[in-house]
């Protein structure tokens, strides 16, 4: 059973797992922005373009590839952070839950 105290530490908790799924999330987004803003650069690079040869997709593809590993191998450090962190989270949470018998109640990650 919980008491207020426990009550408002779960809440605590609970706020501070979504703040940090809130962090990954914005990592996703500026990434996928980096990546749009990129992606007519890359067409342009291709040769032939001028010359009225048609795109290559593959070519555009591998580029688009090597272009968004490298993005997120900048921030690969921090989402690997982030993502243990969340892990973290959700043990303690889970721990509280289970110690204060309420590990029936509907999942809290939903909301």
């Amino acid at each position: 059973m919980f008491t207020p105290s426990t009550e408002a530490m779960l809440a605590r908790m609970e706020d501070a797992w979504r703040q940090t799924q809130r962090q990954l999330e914005l990592i996703d987004r500026q990434i996928t922005r980096r990546m749009t803003a990129i992606l007519p650069q890359l067409a342009r690079r291709q040769t032939g373009y001028r010359r009225g040869k048609a795109l290559d997709g593959r070519t555009l593809l591998e580029r688009y590839r090597a272009n968004l590993a490298g993005l997120t191998a900048e921030r690969q450090p921090e989402i690997d952070a982030l993502a243990k962190k969340l892990a973290r989270q959700e043990a303690a949470i889970a721990a509280l839950r289970n110690r204060t018998e309420l590990a029936s109640e509907p999942d809290w990650r939903a909301g």
